[in-house]
């Protein structure tokens, strides 16, 4: 596949996870000088990685999730975060992460994203 369907791939997915408006303001942020960075994570972030078949979309979002939460990445946390709701993730899933990455990262690593977490997903529902 060369790298224009690549490219096409990945951003009709990007659009189906995050939506359009999101997807252009992501890819429009850095101007001229992030088109180049848009380039590869539209082809080969999404257009390749996410295109592969050995992990649901369910599963590779909550592989995300722990990735940048470990990572603090709070901001990209909130962008897959949506991803993950698109997916098809549970509140409980995402919590469960959350709780992995609080006992192998540290407790600070987890705090900001449950915040965002919650606010996403919804806060537990009450008795």
């Amino acid at each position: 596949m060369d790298t224009n369907e690549l490219y096409a791939r990945g951003l009709r997915r990007r659009k189906k996870m995050f939506g359009e408006a999101e997807v252009a303001q992501r890819m429009s942020a850095s101007g001229e000088f992030g088109a180049p960075l848009q380039n590869v994570i539209n082809a080969y972030v999404y257009g390749d990685i996410w295109e592969r078949t050995g992990l649901p979309d369910s599963v590779r979002s909550l592989v995300m999730l722990g990735i940048t939460a470990a990572g603090n990445r709070p901001a990209e946390f909130r962008v897959h975060a949506r991803g993950a709701l698109a997916n098809g993730c549970t509140r409980e899933q995402v919590q469960d992460v959350l709780l992995l990455v609080a006992m192998y990262c540290g407790i600070p690593a987890a705090i900001e994203t449950n915040r965002i977490a919650a606010e996403i997903f919804g806060a537990a529902p009450g008795p």
